[in-house]
C-alpha cells in the first residue's frame, strides 16, 4: 500500500514540473521532453547522445548567448578614482648634500712623528730602523741597491715608505746619482723623479737628500710638484736649507705638504741626541705637532726607541697624520 502510494506521488509530481516547464520553457521543452521520458522508461540506456544540428550547439555559445542575455551584469555601483593623499603627493624631495669629510679628531696629548731617512746602503742600520714602531716612517735612497728589497719588507712591517730624492745642495757636496739639479730642463726633472720613485717600493711620497740649493728654486721645483700631483704623493721638506721654497710651490700645485721641525743627530752624539729629542717634545707641547728626521746611526735608533718607550707626554703618530695636523694649524694661524 505504502508503496504504491509513493508511486503514485511521483506520478503527480512528474505530471506537475512537466506542465511547469511546458509554460515556461516552450518549444526548448517540448523538444528535450522525450528524452527525458525516454531515459526514464526501463531497459532503456541512459546515455547521453548527440541531438539536434550544430547550428544548434553555435547558438548556445558563450558569447552569443552572453549578449543576447537580458541578465548582462551591470555596473551598480562605478568606482571613482581617488586622488592620492597629500602627504604623497607633496612630499619634500630629497636634497642633495655634498659629503664633507669630518674634521681630524683632537688628540688628547701632542703628538709627533719621526721619519729616519738615508736608509738603504746602511743594511745593519736600516733593519734596526724597520725594527722601529710601525708608526715610524721610513725614507729610502732610490739608488741604493738593496732599496727595492728593503722597501718592500718596510712596507709589508707597515711603515709608511718614502722616497730620499737626492737634489742638488748649496755645498760641493754629492748628493749621489741621479741628483736633481737647478739648470735641469724640466724633462730631465721629470726623469729623475720617475726613476727616483719607480725604485722605492710602495712609496706614499718624498722628502729631499740634501737639496739646499735645489729646494731654494721655485721653477726647479714646479715639475717634481707636478710629478708628485700626478701620482697623489707627498713632500716632507727636509729643510736643510732656510730659503727653501718647497711648502710654496708643493701648496701651489694641491701636494700635500710639510716640513720638518727638529734634526735628531745633526750632532751624532749620545748627550745631542737625547737633547734633541728633548726638544722635539717641547716643540710639540708648545704646538700641538712636530716632526723630526734622524738617520740609523746606532746611537740614534738606540736613544729614540728608549725615549719612544718612556712616553713624555707625546703620541707618536704616523707622519701623514702629523703632516696633516701641521697643515690645519697653519691655516688656522694663517686667517687670525
Amino acid at each position: 500500500m505504502a508503496f504504491g502510494y509513493l508511486i503514485r506521488r511521483l506520478d503527480f509530481v512528474f505530471a506537475a514540473l512537466s506542465v511547469a516547464a511546458l509554460v515556461l520553457g516552450g518549444d526548448a521543452a517540448l523538444s528535450g521532453s522525450g528524452i527525458f521520458a525516454s531515459g526514464l522508461l526501463p531497459g532503456m540506456a541512459a546515455e547521453a547522445q548527440p541531438q539536434g544540428r550544430a547550428a544548434d550547439f553555435a547558438r548556445l555559445s558563450l558569447t552569443e548567448t552572453f549578449e543576447a542575455s537580458p541578465y548582462t551584469p551591470q555596473v551598480l555601483f562605478p568606482v571613482s578614482s581617488a586622488p592620492f593623499p597629500a602627504w604623497l603627493t607633496q612630499a619634500p624631495q630629497p636634497v642633495l648634500v655634498r659629503f664633507t669629510p669630518p674634521p681630524l679628531p683632537a688628540s688628547r696629548r701632542p703628538v709627533i712623528a719621526i721619519c729616519i731617512d738615508d736608509l738603504g746602503e746602511d743594511l745593519a742600520g736600516t733593519d734596526r730602523a724597520i725594527a722601529l714602531p710601525r708608526a715610524v716612517a721610513l725614507s729610502f735612497l732610490p739608488f741604493a741597491e738593496a732599496t727595492p728589497f728593503l722597501a718592500a719588507e718596510a712596507g709589508r712591517k707597515g711603515h709608511t715608505v718614502l722616497a730620499h730624492v737626492p737634489m742638488q745642495p748649496v755645498g760641493a757636496t754629492n748628493p749621489g746619482p741621479m741628483a736633481l739639479k737647478v739648470g735641469m730642463s724640466g724633462a730631465e726633472i721629470t726623469r729623475g723623479m720617475e726613476y727616483a720613485l719607480n725604485r722605492v717600493p710602495g712609496v706614499a711620497g718624498i722628502n729631499n737628500h740634501e737639496g739646499s740649493r735645489f729646494t731654494a728654486d721655485a721653477a726647479a721645483l714646479a715639475p717634481v710638484a707636478a710629478v708628485l700631483k700626478a701620482r697623489h704623493l707627498f713632500f716632507l721638506d727636509s729643510r736643510t736649507g732656510a730659503d727653501s721654497k718647497v711648502a710654496a710651490v708643493a701648496g701651489a700645485a694641491g701636494v700635500e705638504t710639510a716640513s720638518r721641525d727638529v734634526f735628531l743627530d745633526d750632532d751624532p752624539s749620545p748627550a745631542a741626541i737625547s737633547a734633541a729629542l728633548e726638544t722635539l717634545g717641547r716643540e710639540a707641547r708648545a704646538n700641538g705637532v712636530a716632526i723630526a728626521i734622524g738617520h740609523p746611526h746606532e746611537a740614534t735608533l738606540k736613544a729614540l726607541a728608549a725615549w719612544l718607550a718612556e712616553g713624555h707626554g707625546v703620541t707618536l703618530v704616523p707622519l701623514e697624520e702629523a703632516m696633516r695636523l701641521k697643515q690645519a694649524r697653519a691655516v688656522a694661524l694663517a686667517s687670525r
